[in-house]
């Protein structure tokens, strides 16, 4: 229905009125403001309601009129309103209308619809409705006149509606506003509560915060009283012992006075004694240079000479002590090595004397003898001659030699040049004058022979110790020798002076250490098979001195040569001449016993720490060469047993398991052929050489074993 819709245009209409835009706030209260301060004002209506009225209108007027107005309308609709607004009582919400506008004297503006020939067609609908709420807002007049608006019934309804929904509005805010009130005090007091609760709990906390960090420092007062006395206790502990610290090292110090004060004590007395035994030997070395005058008849410059240059050695020493300084233990031993040369010389110079006087003598028995000797000279050549035809015709009947052959010969020359070029290489080392040059000199020679005399079978790792320090020194990298560093860099020749004198020291070991006690000649023997591997020169000194000194070593029987005196002869055959005469043959054949030995080890055996892909500088080959060459040769009396029973006793077990059958012929051929040539040169009083390889090849083949020979080194003694 038309009615119906046009209602809740109106209602639409007075909700978006000023009086129904009206906004309620919880806040008023607290900002002192009144509630229903927009309920008391004038209520006005919306700038719409100016298109309600026109709708309302069922014909368009012609004019506008005031509900007021005296003259009467002839609309109906619009009587029957008038009718309704006066009937109606006198209230605030009857006042619609604010006083009249100037534009029009009656509360409501009615206007006609517009036509097509009015002026206002050319404006919008808004200017339009801008237009109507212009008409139909309040004047602001500050004092209206009282006036009673009629209205029509239909708006008298929809102010009656109006003050409904106002009443049902303001019941509802202000059962709203109660609730709010009532739970906004509800809620102050359940803060206030909670706050007077969270106050007393903050409280409690703080007070047992307090407690706690009074505690705490109550405690830490506690420990920090413990610590303190427990650093006191510790300080004082640390006093005591600083205090017997400085005690013991006081009483150190004064040991340490004490015994330095007893060695400056010691060394002034060792001082003056070595001051009294330069100034004796001073005067000795002058007395016995008195000695040497009476040879300058005799013309000796040389000794003369070296007898001047030992005086000036012991004044230099002495010029030295002159200035307040006491002679050293070096000085002493220059000045004791000068007085020895000067005995010597001293000695020589005697020797020469009495051989001089002896000389003349013989040459007058000589003169008077002349005959005598010429003719048995003459006898001895005959002699010689026919001996020498009738062991010709004997080698050749019996099918041996009685020397070497020409390739073993050659060799043996060889290694005797190379021996004599080597010690002519250092003649200057040891010709010198100068004092530090020999101090170096000796200091090589210690450094060589001494590491040999310490070779032993105590262990395996000493004796890889001397290795070491050997071929270091040959490498010619410093070692310590007698608490000093020594090389052979220090010198020119250095390295070949060390070279002589190491492999005259082996030698020197079979000589004696391996000639005493034969196990000594393993360890001596791998030794210097190590040091040949890895220095082949030293190996071919090694030869040359074993050679010289042990010619059977080679084999070689040296003959003698015309013009060579008995005694040279027999330093060739290797017995030793001195001033009481030749050693005995016992002595001489236990040192080529030693020799022997000490070869037959070298050519068995290798230094375990070297390549073993390289072959052996000198291994078994020639040791069956040795003896092949021995067997070759017609043996002498008592030498060639001894040697053959030694040769075959240390190296007869490494020749078997090498050679086997082949050794086994030769151990026969020695048997059946040799050893009675052995026999028949042997005179009664030399027969327990003989008897000793009897019994060896007697045992060998019985057995048809040779033992290991007693010392050898086994795998397990480098693990030692």
């Amino acid at each position: 229905m038309p009615a119906e819709s046009l209602r809740w245009d109106t209602l639409e209409a007075l909700k978006n009125s000023p009086k129904g835009r009206i906004k309620y706030n919880p806040d008023w209260l607290e900002r002192g403001e009144d509630i229903l301060a927009g309920c008391n004002e004038s209520p006005s209506l919306s700038p719409l309601s100016g298109l309600i009225l026109k709708r309302l209108s069922t014909r368009p007027l012609q004019k506008t009129r005031s509900l007021c107005s005296p003259s009467r309308d002839t609309s109906p609709g619009l009587s029957e309103e008038g009718a309704l607004s006066s009937s109606l009582p006198t209230s605030p919400y009857q006042t619609l209308l604010s006083p009249a506008s100037p534009r029009s004297a009656s509360p409501f503006h009615l206007s006609s619809p517009p036509t097509s020939s009015s002026k206002e067609d050319d404006k919008p609908e808004e200017e339009e409705e801008d237009e109507d709420e212009a008409d139909l807002s309040p004047v602001a007049n500050p004092t209206p006149p009282p006036a009673i608006s009629l209205m029509s019934p239909k708006a008298t309804q929809v102010a009656g509606f109006i003050r409904i929904c106002e009443e049902k509005h303001r019941a509802k805010a202000k059962a709203e506003l109660n609730r709010r009130v009532e739970l906004q005090e509800r809620l102050v007091a359940t803060v206030a509560g909670l706050e007077s609760e969270q106050l007393k709990r903050f409280e409690e906390l703080m007070e047992l915060k307090q407690r706690q960090e009074f505690q705490s420092m109550r405690d830490m007062l506690d420990k920090e009283a413990q610590e303190s006395l427990g650093r006191q206790e510790k300080m004082k502990e640390e006093h005591q012992k600083r205090i017997k610290i400085l005690n013991l090292r006081l009483r150190e110090a004064e040991q340490q006075r004490v015994r330095e004060a007893e060695l400056e004590r010691q060394r002034q007395t060792d001082g003056r004694e070595r001051l009294r035994a330069l100034n004796a030997v001073q005067e000795e070395v002058l007395q016995l240079h008195q000695l040497l005058e009476p040879a300058t008849a005799l013309d000796h410059a040389s000794l003369i000479t070296r007898g001047n240059q030992l005086c000036s050695q012991v004044s230099e020493v002495v010029r030295t002590t002159a200035e307040g300084e006491f002679p050293s233990v070096e000085d002493m031993a220059v000045v004791e090595r000068a007085l020895q040369d000067m005995r010597s010389l001293v000695r020589e110079l005697q020797q020469q004397v009495s051989q001089e006087v002896e000389r003349r003598r013989r040459e007058q028995e000589e003169e008077e003898n002349r005959r005598k000797q010429a003719e048995l000279q003459a006898q001895q050549e005959q002699e010689k001659k026919n001996a020498a035809l009738s062991a010709k015709e004997k080698a050749k009947k019996k099918g041996l030699q009685t020397s070497a052959e020409e390739s073993t010969l050659k060799w043996f020359k060889e290694l005797q040049e190379a021996a004599y070029q080597c010690a002519q290489s250092f003649e200057d080392l040891n010709n010198t004058k100068d004092m530090q040059t020999k101090k170096m000199r000796m200091e090589l020679q210690k450094a060589a022979s001494i590491p040999v005399s310490q070779i032993s079978s105590v262990s395996g790792s000493k004796l890889r110790e001397v290795f070491d320090k050997i071929d270091k020194l040959l490498s010619g990298r410093p070692v310590v020798s007698g608490g000093k560093s020594v090389s052979t860099s220090l010198h020119p020749h250095g390295l070949e002076f060390v070279s002589y004198k190491l492999a005259e020291k082996f030698v020197k070991q079979g000589e004696e250490e391996v000639a005493s006690h034969h196990e000594a000649a393993f360890p001596i023997a791998v030794v210097a098979s190590g040091v040949w591997e890895l220095h082949p020169r030293v190996g071919d000194l090694i030869l040359a001195h074993l050679h010289k000194k042990c010619p059977y070593s080679v084999p070689y029987y040296p003959p003698m040569k015309e013009g060579t005196s008995v005694e040279d002869y027999q330093r060739i055959l290797g017995y030793r001449v001195e001033d009481s005469g030749v050693e005995a043959q016992d002595s001489f054949l236990k040192r080529m016993s030693g020799m022997i030995r000490l070869y037959a080890a070298i050519i068995q055996l290798r230094w375990p720490y070297t390549n073993k892909q390289t072959p052996d500088p000198h291994g078994l080959n020639h040791g069956w060469r040795w003896l092949a060459q021995m067997l070759n040769m017609e043996p002498l009396a008592d030498v060639t047993a001894t040697l053959l029973f030694d040769f075959l006793e240390v190296c007869g077990h490494a020749l078997m398991k090498q050679y086997q059958g082949q050794f086994w012929k030769v151990i026969f051929l020695i048997k059946d052929d040799y050893f009675p040539r052995i026999e028949a040169v042997t005179s009664t009083g030399q027969m327990g050489s003989v008897m000793r390889l009897k019994q060896f090849l007697e045992n060998a083949l019985r057995t048809k074993q040779i033992p290991p020979p007693k010392g050898q080194l086994f795998p397990g003694f480098w693990r030692t």
